[in-house]
């Protein structure tokens, strides 16, 4: 099963559960911030780009499903002029790191509001996390938001009333968490055939969603020739134990993961004719975060003894 495949794959990686359930955003900022965790940023520019695209095949504006939303950080980027790393300087503030949440979250609505929205979408998110949920909506990122875990529970039959108009379902990060199950329960529940934006860490296969995709009428493409960089390993062992996973999958991290990064790749799955009138080359140019300055990373070194891990600045 996927599933287990998933869950075998996230051994190699860190654990970070305890910052999704906090009734703010500030710890999640502070511990992936210290990570230069930049998918977010990398992706959104990209994800404009098909936005864009989608928008003239629809005529209207698209309304974005984003799975794994947390508290709402893609639709904050796509929206306001903010990033990622900003929003982090922001929420490291002594003052703000002083107040309650919730404080913080009237802060936060005020502070939102005050931006111009440039977004080209409306954002509905699901999320495990009833807090971050919270937060999302409260502060007025998201239209809605709904808590579920569609792996082991039904979509309810408001939450499909909720799903029901998506254009686009967006993933930056869910996919190894998530499997076809959760996918495959959302588009029974839209009334149109969505796009479906994936940045899928190149660890994780991805042939058991396309199949669930193409089933549904949906072909799948992958941006060829560029990855997206997610975040730095937290640690040697995170480190190893990723590489080790790849290299079991047949997959060369050399130039790539081997340098001390998560990379992700870029996958659109939509209908036949959406992706034979624009292909998908056509209409993504990309910045991957690769040549981001970043803090010292682990990467494998020669030695006497052999290759040995090491912080390289």
């Amino acid at each position: 099963m996927l599933k287990v495949e998933f869950s075998r794959i996230n051994e190699a990686k860190a654990v970070f559960d305890d910052i999704y359930i906090q009734d703010d955003p500030r710890s999640y900022f502070s511990i992936l911030g210290d990570l230069d965790y930049m998918i977010t940023d990398v992706a959104e520019p990209v994800i404009r780009q098909i936005l864009s695209a989608k928008a003239s095949v629809s005529k209207a504006e698209p309304v974005v499903l984003d799975v794994g939303c947390s508290y709402g950080i893609n639709a904050a980027v796509h929206r306001f002029p903010l990033t990622f790393g900003g929003l982090r300087h922001r929420y490291a503030r002594r003052e703000v790191k002083a107040i309650s949440p919730e404080e913080l979250m009237l802060l936060d609505r005020n502070f939102y509001a005050s931006w111009p929205d440039h977004g080209l979408a409306r954002f509905i998110g699901l999320d495990v996390s009833a807090p971050a949920i919270r937060y999302a909506t409260r502060v007025g990122l998201l239209d809605h938001g709904i808590v579920a875990d569609l792996e082991n529970q039904p979509l309810s039959a408001e939450d499909a009333r909720i799903v029901r108009p998506v254009d686009v379902i967006l993933s930056t990060g869910c996919i190894g968490y998530v499997t076809e199950k959760t996918f495959g329960k959302l588009l029974g529940a839209t009334e149109k055939k969505p796009w479906i934006i994936s940045f899928v860490l190149r660890m994780f296969p991805y042939d058991a969603l396309a199949t669930t995709f193409a089933q549904r009428g949906l072909v799948t493409e992958k941006l060829s020739g560029v990855t997206f960089v997610q975040r730095r390993f937290r640690d040697a062992e995170e480190f190893e134990s990723s590489l080790t996973t790849l290299a079991a999958a047949q997959i060369d991290s050399t130039g790539l993961e081997s340098e001390g990064l998560f990379h992700a790749d870029l996958i659109l799955s939509r209908p036949e004719e959406d992706a034979r009138a624009a292909p998908l080359e056509d209409i993504v140019t990309v910045a991957s975060g690769r040549g981001r300055p970043i803090a010292p990373r682990y990467v494998h070194v020669e030695s006497d003894d052999g290759l040995r891990v090491t912080l390289e600045p």
